[in-house]
């Protein structure tokens, strides 16, 4: 791990470099009761330097991972590992987000848990509710849905492999309530 701590705009413009990646945006917000800054680092890549990305965090800082978010975008489902490195390090933390996007016919990524074990249930969830492959995944067991839910239906995506229509548009008011 490197000694130096990097700035939002040096570990932005790193990444950039080191990985070829133009879309990368700084977010700055004030949080909480007494307005902290909050520093977040938006990355568009792509599932080839995933665990490249990880193991660059690596060098500068465990980094902590909260969660990995997934989102079904009509043609592609887009998946959002939550990362923070200087975690607990006190007006030092940076939020990283790195995003990639998987075409609906080729649904699979890595495993990180050979990097971050803990990454085990939130790469689980993304298998049992969107479909993902994740491949190499230690133990890809159900834990959210029964055993007895049907297979190839996913509850977070919004297509045929969705659940059926009244479950889908749930959140839709309809006509007659309107």
């Amino acid at each position: 791990m490197s000694k130096k701590i990097l700035t939002a705009e040096e570990l932005a413009e790193e990444i950039k470099k080191k990985f070829k990646i133009k879309d990368v945006i700084i977010e700055r917000k004030a949080v909480g009761l007494k307005k902290k800054e909050r520093v977040e680092v938006w990355v568009r890549g792509n599932k080839d330097i995933l665990k490249e990305f990880i193991k660059y965090l690596m060098e500068l800082d465990y980094p902590h991972l909260a969660v990995i978010s997934g989102s079904d975008l009509g043609n592609t489902v887009e998946l959002i590992y939550h990362f923070s490195i200087y975690y607990g390090r006190k007006y030092q933390e940076i939020a990283i987000n790195f995003s990639i996007e998987l075409p609906k016919n080729d649904l699979t990524v890595p495993t990180i848990c050979d990097l971050v074990p803990g990454a085990l249930v939130t790469e689980r969830e993304k298998q049992e509710m969107l479909g993902i492959k994740i491949e190499g995944i230690p133990d890809g067991r159900r834990i959210f849905l029964p055993e007895d839910f049907p297979e190839g239906v996913y509850p977070w995506r919004r297509d045929e492999t969705g659940p059926d229509k009244m479950i889908r548009d749930l959140y839709e008011v309809r006509e007659d309530e309107g």
